[in-house]
Formats: C-alpha cells, sequence, structure tokens
C-alpha cells in the first residue's frame, strides 16, 4: 500500500493550504487509538488536526485537517474510515487571500494563507458553507469589480467588531465543493459566534447576496479530550466557573416583560 500511494505525486496550491472538514459518527467498531495515531502522523509531517466535539444530531466528532499535500488530506479521510469512524459530511477547500483583500500587510496575508489552528482561549467552534447568489434580481457576479468591492469592506467593517472575540477563517472551494465558501468560526463563548453571524446577516453583502448551508457547532480540544466527551465517558461535567453558578437559573420566561421581542 506505501508503495502504490507514493506513486501519487504530490497535490497542492500554488499558494495556501487545503483544508478538509471531516463531520463523523462514532460507531460500535470506532478505535480511538487508530485516530490518534494517523493524526499524530499528520502532525508529524507539519499538518494539522483540529478536534471538535459537536452539539446535535448531524454528527458527533468533528476534524478539520489542514495540509499543503492534498493527498496527506485523502490519505487521512482514509484513516478515519478504517478506524471505524461514519463520516456523515465533509467539506473541502483552499486557503486564500480574497480578490479585495489585495495590499494587506504580510503578517494579515501570511495568517490567512498559513493559519496556525484552534487559537488560544477560544474552544467554541462553528462551521458553514456559503455561495455569492445568482438570482434573477440579486446577482453577484453581475456586479462591476468596484461595488464588489465597496460591499465587502462594509462587510469586513461589521466584521472586526468582533476582533478579539471571533476568529475567523475563510477557505475558497469554488470548483471544489458544492460551495463557493467555507466559513470556519473560533470564539471563547458560543454567543459570540452567535452574535458576530447575526450582526454580519444585516450587512448588505449578506442580506442581499449570501446563501448559507448548514450550520456544525461545536467544542475544541484535545483529541482524547473530544472524544471522551463525545462518548459521555466519565461522569457528567460540573467545573462550571464559580461566577457562572447557578446564573443559568436566575431568571425564567416570567421575568421578561410584556411583549418582549424575545425570539424574533
Amino acid at each position: 500500500m506505501a508503495d502504490e500511494t507514493a506513486a501519487i505525486g504530490p497535490l497542492t496550491p500554488a499558494e495556501g493550504l487545503g483544508v478538509l472538514h471531516l463531520f463523523c459518527r462514532l460507531g460500535a467498531g470506532a478505535d480511538p487509538d487508530a485516530l490518534q495515531q494517523a493524526s499524530a502522523a499528520l502532525g508529524e509531517a507539519g499538518d494539522q488536526v483540529v478536534p471538535v466535539a459537536l452539539l446535535g444530531h448531524k454528527a458527533d466528532l468533528g476534524l478539520m485537517a489542514i495540509s499543503r499535500d492534498l493527498r496527506r488530506l485523502r490519505w487521512f479521510q482514509g484513516r478515519v474510515e478504517r478506524a471505524g469512524f461514519d463520516i456523515q459530511g465533509s467539506y473541502v477547500s483552499l486557503t486564500e487571500v480574497s480578490e479585495y483583500a489585495a495590499g494587506i500587510p504580510a503578517a494579515m496575508r501570511q495568517a490567512r494563507l498559513y493559519p496556525q489552528l484552534p487559537p488560544a482561549g477560544k474552544p467554541a467552534f462553528c462551521f458553514y458553507p456559503m455561495s455569492k447568489r445568482r438570482g434573477e434580481s440579486r446577482n453577484w457576479y453581475a456586479l462591476e469589480y468596484e461595488e464588489r468591492r465597496a460591499l465587502m469592506y462594509g462587510h469586513g467593517r461589521v466584521g472586526r467588531r468582533f476582533h478579539g472575540r471571533v476568529l475567523q477563517l475563510i477557505t475558497g472551494s469554488t470548483g471544489l465543493d458544492d460551495w463557493e465558501w467555507g466559513v470556519t468560526l473560533f470564539a471563547e463563548r458560543p454567543d459570540d459566534l452567535k452574535a458576530c453571524v447575526y450582526e454580519m446577516r444585516f450587512d448588505p453583502a449578506s442580506a442581499h447576496y449570501a446563501e448559507f448551508g448548514p450550520f456544525w457547532t461545536g467544542m475544541v480540544g484535545s483529541l482524547p479530550e473530544v472524544l471522551a466527551l463525545c462518548a459521555g465517558e466519565g461522569s457528567v461535567p460540573l467545573d462550571l466557573p464559580a461566577a457562572e453558578a447557578g446564573a443559568a437559573g436566575d431568571a425564567t420566561l416570567t421575568d421578561l416583560p410584556v411583549g418582549s421581542p424575545q425570539g424574533s
């Protein structure tokens, strides 16, 4: 098998890295040790794997693998399946610098093309794909470049309000997957993710021209931590910070004023 794999030459972008999101179900025969070995092998090759304990019914485990060589991403996908993890969804993309971000400082360009993940202190995770609308009344690709650039500049201005609270990695997937971009967000708290996506939807670039795919949400940790949490191992986590303990019970629906726009 090793010789056959070696016969396929490297597949690398001219600049930047390949990104593979895998969303998996823990099957009865899942082998955590085999997955750990595969993840460690990528790390030893200079690549990155971000494990995520996912919330909701769509999947249990998220794996965000990043490599310059797309062969290694495919090898890792195969090892995930061989380890007994059932892949429920996936996304393929490349790191990029937007055409509207020409001239950004070198450090920002490096961070977008060659990110180091996950960011410290930001365990809340969200991923979703998106595209620009091509409808009869709203067609992003029919706009002149300068108009698109102005819209994206305004869009970025809204995003910069969350600087320090949310780290955003936008990867390109036109011609590679079903949508045009993948958006990966990391934050300290889940409501930071919610607030960021909510505020940016009011921006004209999103309100008029954005279409969104499914959302995958969870929490980042080491692979052993994430697997244990996904499997429901151990006792229920009770290490809530003291300042927050009991805060969830301090208010009830009846405390809200009549006519409160809750849920609107």
